[in-house]
């Protein structure tokens, strides 16, 4: 099959995957593994590195494949942006301007099952209450707005049928599924596992309620996602994905059940409502996604499309931010670095506070010049202990809504103390005294010339 090779026209997972292969960006493992703790063992060792495919696993017919959106290059590759420094606009242009999908009839499920043991859950951690799928896409009628949603939710296996899915109070599926509840019934959901890395990108970015997250996949995607008609449920969902499975989220009843979070700690145990699964498609030597928890794929996943966010929130109230970067220490979702080019004093607070409003489990952002990247801790400690001063440019927000994630904070309160770091230079001194000292021709100088 013949292929342009540009990213965004590429329409499935296992195009992507052969994109990686051309690209060396993944390896291939043929040995046998096991689905318990060999392959989470596996992917943590090639965390921010190579992606993964798996070709035989233990007592499955399935191949497996994770890590892949596991670096910055490589989600810049899925959505068709020119580098890393472009996935932001990428991301923003796509918000600003979804392209509705196309409507296709050709399907690619070719099998049918009923059994959840015929799909090479994962279990990723010794504390785990068992197997969790992590990369399934979950669509939904939205009953209030006659619009559909898309969301990231994870899934404990419990036998055969049913399994926990894990929502966040408050967000859309949540609401979908209150509204369920309250007219006294089961909400029906498709589930995706294997689409194309650009709808799970869309869905991890937390659209406005009763905007349709397709829209945003197929800006990403350059107009060629096609949707097809769930089955069952009569959704709308992406034609060209691995597996779909169709069911219902029960209205009355709910287990317990904690997972490894973006810390990589264990959350808390929380109670959880329940899923029953009616029918699993498959298309014909399909590849089951996984994410490890915890590890670079799944935080990049979630944290770079709320870099996206922050950036639109914070340039709105700072029109010249440049960058806004969710820091690997910070588990890429609690700590942010704004780059701005600072024109007036108090730009900095007012960059800090609006970060803060447009992602609340924020807990500390630092704002920098435009001459330090934010990408570099060690510039950005260079900042803090160069221009900062404790008494003068800390901001300390006492009592505001934060993760449920940090085990730091008030978990069942969601109460949190933030904290804002102005590290600019300031305007009430010479620009001279922090400039920092070039050595002119060095970026031509190689040292191999000379040694």
């Amino acid at each position: 099959m013949t292929r342009n090779k540009r990213s965004n026209e590429f329409s499935g997972l296992e195009e992507f995957l052969n994109l990686l292969h051309r690209s060396k960006e993944i390896v291939t493992i043929k040995k046998t593994v096991s689905p318990k703790y060999e392959i989470a063992a596996i992917v943590s060792r090639l965390d921010k590195g190579k992606a993964v495919l798996f070709e035989s696993i233990k007592n499955n017919k399935l191949r497996v494949t994770a890590n892949i959106l596991g670096t910055r290059k490589r989600i810049a590759l899925a959505i068709g942006a020119r580098s890393e420094d472009h996935i932001d606009e990428r991301i923003n242009v796509a918000v600003s301007r979804p392209i509705t999908p196309k409507f296709s009839h050709d399907v690619i499920w070719k099998k049918k099952a009923r059994n959840l043991f015929d799909l090479p859950i994962v279990t990723h951690f010794e504390k785990d209450f068992g197997p969790y799928i992590t990369s399934s896409l979950v669509f939904v009628q939205n009953q209030e707005t006659e619009s559909q949603n898309l969301s990231t939710h994870r899934l404990l296996r419990l036998n055969d049928t049913f399994m926990v899915i894990r929502m966040v109070e408050g967000r859309h599926l949540h609401k979908c599924y209150s509204y369920a509840k309250e007219h006294g019934e089961d909400l029906r959901v498709s589930i995706i596992i294997g689409a194309h890395p650009a709808i799970s990108i869309a869905s991890a970015y937390q659209a406005s309620y009763g905007e349709d997250e397709l829209g945003i996949a197929n800006a990403l995607m350059g107009g060629r996602l096609l949707v097809t008609k769930a089955p069952l449920s009569g959704l709308q969902v992406p034609s060209r994905s691995e597996i779909l499975m169709e069911g219902r989220i029960l209205l009355d009843q709910a287990k317990s059940e904690s997972m490894v979070e973006m810390l990589r700690t264990y959350d808390m145990k929380r109670i959880q409502p329940v899923f029953q699964l009616d029918r699993i498609y498959y298309r014909d030597q399909c590849i089951y996604h996984d994410i490890l928890p915890g590890y670079g794929e799944h935080r990049l996943l979630m944290g770079i499309p709320i870099e996206s966010r922050i950036h639109h929130a914070v340039k709105n109230v700072v029109p010249t931010t440049e960058n806004v970067h969710l820091t690997d220490g910070g588990c890429n979702w609690l700590h942010a670095v704004i780059q701005i080019k600072k024109r007036l004093e108090g730009e900095p607070k007012n960059a800090i506070l609006a970060a803060f409003a447009a992602h609340p489990s924020l807990k500390m952002a630092i704002v920098v010049d435009d001459d330090i990247d934010p990408k570099d801790p060690i510039q950005v400690e260079y900042a803090i202990a160069s221009r900062c001063q404790a008494d003068r440019d800390l901001i300390i927000v006492r009592n505001a809504k934060g993760s449920s994630l940090d085990p730091s904070s008030d978990q069942e309160n969601l109460l949190t103390t933030k904290l804002g770091i102005d590290a600019t230079v300031s305007k009430f001194k010479e620009k001279d005294r922090f400039e920092i000292a070039r050595i002119p021709g060095l970026e031509k100088t190689k040292l191999s010339y000379y040694l």
